[in-house]
């Protein structure tokens, strides 16, 4: 038991993930007293450069690239000055995404969605007028997925209605239900079409055959198109550093070593946490932190019986993930005449059938027959992260957590990654003979290096619509509704004795990094936006106008989606049998009034 004396500050954060840094530093900014607690020797989580290999080769050990996040008014208006003061840049690669198939053949996804079209026209002319569409729907759209990324989701029924106003809203709704592989399917006649935006579903961690994933193709696109794949400018973990200096730079702490074991509650609300090693923090206003729902029961005195139940019972992902980090002597060398600059690249099969069944036998846990590699190279972008001429491998599949044969993760990993070497040598021919000394990740060192990620689950829990919003995400099954992940826990708190002011992190990160935040901002000078009562933006009202004997409000919703609502005769004379003089009089003042 630690005989320190306890500390004290405004605002306690459990881990130092991105999500609990963000949240941190804005409340840091905002003039309170942080201090962050972080169980490992190092700061990050799931963004995090190390030397994993040999010195001078920097890793990215989880998320290697951040694209939701490039979205949020964090980075999108610097909002905490991360790049002007605290160092954080970024490269933006003009290929973010290509898949290449065991024959040589590629497919290439540019920002410049005219370059992507050619690219599918070598497969497809109608593909790549159909692409063309499907590009300008994804930004169309876009608006919409962003702004409910970074707020809590709007309740499932609510949303479900809002989208059968219209036309375009119940196409979305058609699609948000529909598997990848149905909507691609309907969408390209090109096989390897198919695949390539399946293998984008399957960046998620979910089979192109799941329902409810559809909907993730324009949420990818859409940012890929929009904002591009970030790689930070000397490793993934510089967001990291950047978050912690302005913690610092406003007062705050970031301690390293401090594994918290409890969150102690007071009179039903957080007051505090004590480490393993019997620390005490106490807290004034809030604890906060983006803690795994499995983990939650044990970690929060008190907590209501039913939230608990509902937090255990989320589920998580079929398919676990595995990783390769290796020290390379030269660059890669790909056995296809094409050029490969792609910030991630997808090593696929000839035939879409493979990849689908591939997924299935995950689904049963078993091993897939042909592994399904995705490979970065950042150091072909950024040669600070290795020694000159030198090069990084950052390589993953998808494997079971518990290993049908019964066998350790601990005893197998290695041969596991030479397999996937071998593998990845008929898509490249210098491998292995380039690879200096190699890093493995099981699903195992995953779950041990962040509780966050459940049995290798780097979304935290299975990204489907019934447990987060819809899509992405996260990236995310999607954010036009949901329930995240069960609807007490999809608030920003969570009930300790029937009182909400534990608080939780607002969405996990994934392997493309989103983060949390508020998102700022300001209807035009003849609309009006109306809000939630806790500030969510509802609806953007942009004309009132008269329809006979009734008003008819139109207007936006989720500042995309077309939303036409009509105030009848009757419907008024009701609302004002709610007004009583003290209200009339304070409607009439309400312009008058200070925001």
């Amino acid at each position: 038991m630690s005989s320190t004396a306890p500390v004290t500050a405004d605002i306690v954060a459990v881990g130092s993930g991105h999500n609990g840094l963000v949240a941190a530093a804005y409340l840091a900014v905002a003039g309170r007293k942080v201090v962050v607690l972080e169980r490992n020797a190092w700061f990050g989580g799931g963004v995090v450069t190390r030397e994993l290999t040999l010195p001078g080769f920097r890793h990215d050990q989880h998320s290697m690239s951040h694209i939701f996040i490039q979205g949020n008014p964090l980075l999108k208006n610097d909002e905490l000055g991360l790049k002007s003061r605290h160092g954080l840049s970024y490269i933006f690669p003009e290929v973010p995404m290509m898949s290449v198939f065991e024959d040589g053949q590629t497919l290439k996804l540019y920002r410049d969605p005219q370059r992507s079209a050619a690219e599918i026209a070598k497969y497809s002319k109608k593909d790549a007028e159909t692409f063309l569409r499907v590009s300008k729907q994804a930004a169309a759209w876009l608006p919409m997925i962003a702004s409910s990324l970074y707020v809590p989701p709007a309740p499932v029924g609510a949303s479900n209605a809002m989208l059968d106003q219209s036309r375009e809203g119940r196409e979305l709704w058609r699609i948000i239900q529909m598997s990848s592989h149905d909507h691609l399917c309907d969408l390209f006649e090109n096989e390897r079409v198919r695949m390539h935006f399946a293998r984008v579903a399957g960046e998620n961690l979910v089979s192109p055959d799941e329902k409810a994933t559809a909907i993730g193709a324009y949420v990818f696109l859409g940012f890929l198109e929009a904002y591009g794949f970030g790689v930070a400018r000397g490793g993934s973990g510089k967001l990291t550093e950047a978050l912690i200096a302005c913690i610092q730079a406003h007062g705050g702490e970031v301690i390293a070593n401090a594994d918290v074991a409890r969150i102690r509650v007071s009179n039903g609300r957080a007051a505090g946490v004590e480490t393993k090693d019997g620390r005490i923090f106490n807290a004034k206003d809030a604890v906060i932190g983006a803690i795994h729902p499995h983990l939650l029961g044990g970690m929060i005195d008190g907590m209501d019986a039913r939230v608990r139940a509902d937090a255990e019972a989320t589920h998580i992902t079929d398919a676990a993930c595995i990783t390769v980090h290796a020290a390379l002597d030269a660059p890669l060398k790909y056995r296809t005449p094409d050029t490969v600059d792609a910030v991630m690249v997808e090593m696929l099969p000839t035939s879409y059938e493979t990849l689908r069944r591939d997924f299935d036998e995950l689904r049963y846990h078993q091993f897939s027959p042909y592994p399904l590699l995705g490979a970065g190279s950042l150091s072909q972008f950024d040669p600070s992260r290795v020694p000159a001429g030198k090069a990084i491998l950052h390589l993953w599949d998808y494997v079971p957590y518990k290993r049908p044969d019964g066998k350790s993760w601990d005893d197998t990993k290695q041969q596991y990654g030479e397999h996937m070497l071998r593998h990845m040598s008929k898509f490249v021919s210098n491998i292995p003979d380039v690879v200096l000394q190699a890093h493995i990740d099981s699903p195992v060192d995953m779950e041990r290096t962040s509780p966050s990620f459940r049995h290798g689950d780097l979304h935290g829990i299975a990204t489907t619509t019934y447990q987060s919003g819809a899509p992405p995400a996260h990236a995310g099954a999607g954010p036009v509704h949901g329930a995240r992940p069960r609807p007490l826990l999809s608030r920003r708190s969570v009930p300790a004795s029937g009182r909400r002011r534990v608080w939780r992190g607002p969405r996990h990160g994934d392997e493309d990094v989103r983060g949390p935040g508020p998102e700022f901002r300001q209807a035009g000078p003849r609309q009006v936006k109306i809000e939630s009562a806790d500030g969510g933006e509802l609806m953007t009202v942009q004309s009132l106008e008269r329809d006979g004997n009734s008003l008819l409000i139109r207007g936006k919703v989720f500042g995309a989606m077309p939303m036409n609502a009509k105030l009848t005769p009757e419907a008024a004379r009701a609302a004002f049998k709610l007004l009583s003089p003290r209200l009339i009089f304070f409607l009439l003042t309400l312009p008058f009034r200070r925001g």
